[in-house]
C-alpha cells in the first residue's frame, strides 16, 4: 500500500470544500479528505469549475461528477466564462474565473482546499523570482490564508507530486491528463518540462530547495507585515479610503510602499502595479497644496488637503430621474432614500399637487446655489462643499435634488436647502445617501 503523504495542518476545524478538476493532484487530495472520519463529520464537499476552454470539458465534468458519487461526496458543479481579451493571458484568466467561482461557493467560514503541492511550489518561486518579486511575491503560496467568506488551505504544499503519483497507483484512482500539460506555451509548463529537470541533474533536491526558500521568504514576509500593520494603523483617518499624507511622509520608502500595497489590498482594490509607486511617491512627497492621482485598472488614488485617497472610478451619473420618494433611488453605484419614506399619493409639501413625482434628481454642472438654513441668501453650491471639506471625488458622484421647478434642495446628505430642511423637521423624515 503506497504511503499516505502527511497534509499540512489546518489551524481551524470547519467545513471543507475541495477544489477538484479531475486531474491528479485534486484526486488525490480528494480521496485523502474523504478518507478522514473527522473531515467528514465536519463536512465535505467539492466543486469542479468547467472553464469550457477545450473539447473534452464536458467530460472532464462527467468524471468528476462520477468519481464524487462514488465517494459519497456532494459535487458543486459550476460554469464560468473566461475573458480573453483581459491582457493578462488565458492561464490568469483562467485562474481568476475560477477563484471567483470558488469565493461565490464557499460557505460562511467554509475552508477551500486546493491541491498545490511541493513542486507546484517551487516553480511559483522561480516564476515570481524571474519577474523580479519582493519578499512577499517569493513567499509564493501561503498554506493558509484568509480567502472569500471562508478560508484557503493548501494541504500538500509539503509534497512532493512523485508522492502522490504514488499514492494514487496504488489506490487504483482514475484522474484526467490535460493535454495543455504538455504545451510549452504557458510559463509553468515550460519549467516543469525543461527547466526543472534539468536543475535537478545538477541538483537533485532543487525542487525541495526553491520549496524551503519560499517557506523562509513567507516568515520574513510574516515579521515585515507586523510592523506594516502597525505603520498603516498610525496613518488611517476615520475614514478607510483616506490616509494621513504626513504619516506616510515619515516612513522610510520601501516600508512606505509596503503601507499602500497592503491598504490597497484591504481596500479590496487590485495590487498596485511596480510602476506605480513612483507616482505615488510624487504625490507624497510634493509641497502641501499639492494635487494629483494616479490610475490603473479601475482605481485611481487621489491626494487632497494632506490626504491620500483610494477607491475605484466609478462612471458619473449624468442622466436627470424623476423621484417620488416611495422607495430608495439607486445613484451611481450608491443609493438616495427618504427615511421613512413617502406613501403613495403623499406629497413633498402642503398643496404640492398633482400626480408628477415631486423631486428630480441630477448630476452637478456647474453654477448651482442653494439657500441654506438660517442664511438670507443663496450661495453657490461649489462654495458650500468646498467650506464643508468635502473631497473632490465624493462631491463628483453627488445626486442633487432639486424639486419639479428646478430650485435645488439637496447635494445627497450634506447640504439641505432651508426649505427641504423644513419640511423634513415637520414630517420626522431624514434624507439620506449612500455613496457606495
Amino acid at each position: 500500500m503506497a504511503v499516505i503523504p502527511t497534509l499540512v495542518a489546518a489551524p481551524l476545524d470547519r467545513p471543507v470544500l475541495v477544489g477538484y478538476s479531475g486531474g491528479l493532484d485534486s484526486t488525490v487530495l480528494l480521496h485523502l479528505l474523504a478518507s478522514d472520519a473527522r473531515v467528514r463529520r465536519r463536512g465535505l464537499r467539492a466543486i469542479h469549475v468547467h472553464h469550457g476552454l477545450h473539447a473534452g470539458a464536458d467530460a472532464w465534468a462527467q468524471h468528476c461528477v462520477q468519481a464524487c458519487l462514488g465517494l459519497g461526496v456532494d459535487l458543486d458543479l459550476r460554469h464560468v466564462e473566461v475573458e480573453r481579451g483581459s491582457g493578462a493571458g488565458l492561464e490568469a484568466a483562467a485562474r481568476a474565473a475560477r477563484h471567483g467561482a470558488y469565493a461565490a461557493a464557499l460557505h460562511e467560514d467554509e475552508v477551500l482546499a486546493l491541491a498545490h503541492h511541493r513542486d507546484d511550489q517551487a516553480e511559483t518561486f522561480l516564476l515570481r523570482a524571474l519577474r523580479a518579486s519582493g519578499v512577499d511575491g517569493l513567499a509564493a503560496m501561503r498554506p493558509w490564508r484568509p480567502f472569500g467568506r471562508g478560508w484557503m488551505w493548501r494541504p500538500l504544499l509539503e509534497t512532493g507530486r512523485h508522492q502522490l503519483q504514488a499514492y494514487a497507483s496504488g489506490h487504483g484512482l482514475q484522474w484526467i491528463e490535460d493535454p495543455s500539460n504538455d504545451s510549452d506555451a504557458h510559463d509553468r509548463n515550460f519549467l516543469r518540462r525543461h527547466v526543472m529537470p534539468l536543475l535537478r541533474t545538477r541538483w537533485p533536491q532543487a525542487g525541495d530547495a526553491f520549496a524551503q526558500a519560499a517557506r523562509l521568504q513567507g516568515e520574513a514576509a510574516a515579521l515585515l507585515e507586523q510592523e506594516d500593520a502597525r505603520a498603516l494603523a498610525l496613518a488611517r483617518t476615520a475614514d478607510p479610503a483616506c490616509l494621513q499624507v504626513a504619516a506616510l511622509a515619515a516612513l522610510p520608502a520601501a516600508r512606505r510602499a509596503r503601507v499602500l500595497r497592503r491598504w490597497v489590498e484591504v481596500a479590496g482594490l487590485p495590487p498596485l502595479p511596480a510602476r506605480a509607486i513612483a507616482p505615488i511617491e510624487g504625490l507624497i512627497t510634493a509641497a502641501a497644496a499639492t494635487r494629483g492621482e494616479f490610475g490603473w485598472h479601475g482605481a485611481r488614488i487621489r491626494r487632497w488637503r494632506g490626504l491620500l485617497w483610494a477607491g475605484r472610478i466609478r462612471p458619473a451619473a449624468r442622466a436627470r430621474m424623476a423621484w417620488d420618494g416611495t422607495a430608495p433611488l439607486p445613484w451611481g453605484g450608491g443609493e438616495l432614500s427618504l427615511e421613512p419614506a413617502l406613501a403613495a399619493g403623499e406629497t413633498f409639501e402642503d398643496g404640492d399637487a398633482g400626480a408628477a413625482p415631486p423631486f428630480v434628481v441630477h448630476p452637478r454642472m456647474g453654477g448651482e446655489r442653494i439657500a441654506l438654513p438660517g442664511r438670507g441668501h443663496s450661495h453657490a453650491l461649489k462654495h458650500v462643499l468646498q467650506d464643508l471639506g468635502v473631497p473632490p471625488w465624493v462631491r463628483e458622484g453627488l445626486p442633487l435634488v432639486s424639486d419639479r421647478g428646478g430650485q435645488l434642495l439637496a447635494a445627497g446628505d450634506l447640504a439641505l436647502s432651508a426649505r427641504l430642511d423644513a419640511w423634513l423637521r415637520r414630517s420626522g423624515r431624514r434624507l439620506r445617501w449612500n455613496g457606495g
